[in-house]
This record gives C-alpha cells, structure tokens and sequence, in this order.
C-alpha cells in the first residue's frame, strides 16, 4: 500500500495519465453554465443558465463524450489550454492545481464521495434552469459561479 503523495501533488497537469485528468473535475458542474462575453469590453458575465447536456440532479454532462455533436462551441480542457480559460470558478480543481493550491476537502478525491461536492453546497444542484426553459441569458445574470462558493462545514467522518 503506497503512503505517498496523491498524484495531483506530484505530478504536472501535462504528466497526468487521462484519468487521473478526468478525475480532478470535481462534478460542481459550474463550468457548464452559460457565459456573456461583452463584445466592446471583453467583460464576463456569468450566468445560472445550464448547458442543455447538463444533468441537474449529478451535475456531470449526459453525453460527455460526444458533447461536442451537440454543443460544437463546449471547450475541451487541457493542460495546453487551461492558461487561456479565465471563466473556472476558483474551486475548480483544475484551475487550483494548476495554480498551485490543493484541492478542497469536499472533492471526490479527497472525501472518496462524489454526493460530498453537493452535501458542501458547492455544486450546481437546485440554482440553475435548464437553457430550453430560460428565456433570454441575460435576465440570468448571477455572480456566484465565479467566486470561491460558501461550502457548508466539513463533514465529520461516519
């Protein structure tokens, strides 16, 4: 049995196999909301808008491997393209490995429970509307998607 560091303290983002790349989503589904981009400014807006491919009861996408048939425009996370991404919430496990940080106690790699990110408060679950039923983006501006969110308190072991 290893005692060693896991695998996201160790290794570079661009060293880490396909799955332990996958694996670092924590499943908050924050990344699939819709976002505006202020063409004059560049300014962001962030929206509680999901995409259409977003299952809001797991908060993971419900055909992510052939995600971009159905929404072309759906951006592929990679090392090489994670530096030019500047709308991941800053819980993202992505975005704070890559960073430098840990991750946060409610991810699925450190609590072993992907239901943890959602008992925290942390996903995506109950705030958003569908995109089918939402009408116009812009009567759905929020700002909680990019700040860091108000995790409830950690869990006491069972």
């Amino acid at each position: 049995m290893s005692t060693g560091a896991p695998f996201w303290k160790t290794k570079r983002l661009d060293q880490m196999t396909a799955e332990e790349w996958e694996s670092l989503c924590d499943g908050c589904g924050r990344c699939c909301l819709h976002k505006l981009r202020d063409s004059d400014t560049d300014a962001l807006a962030f929206t509680n808008v999901a995409c259409r491919l977003l299952d809001l009861g797991t908060c993971r996408c419900g055909d992510y491997a052939h995600r971009t048939r159905h929404v072309p425009d759906c951006v592929q996370l990679s090392p090489a393209t994670l530096g030019e991404i500047d709308w991941l919430p800053p819980s993202c496990g992505y975005r704070r490995v890559a960073e430098g940080k840990d991750l946060l106690w409610w991810h699925p790699l450190v609590s072993g429970d992907p239901e943890t990110v959602h008992r925290a408060g942390v996903s995506v679950r109950g705030r958003v509307v569908d995109e089918r039923k939402a009408g116009p983006f812009e009567h759905h501006i929020v700002d909680w998607p990019g700040r860091p969110p108000a995790a409830r308190r950690k869990e006491k072991p069972r």
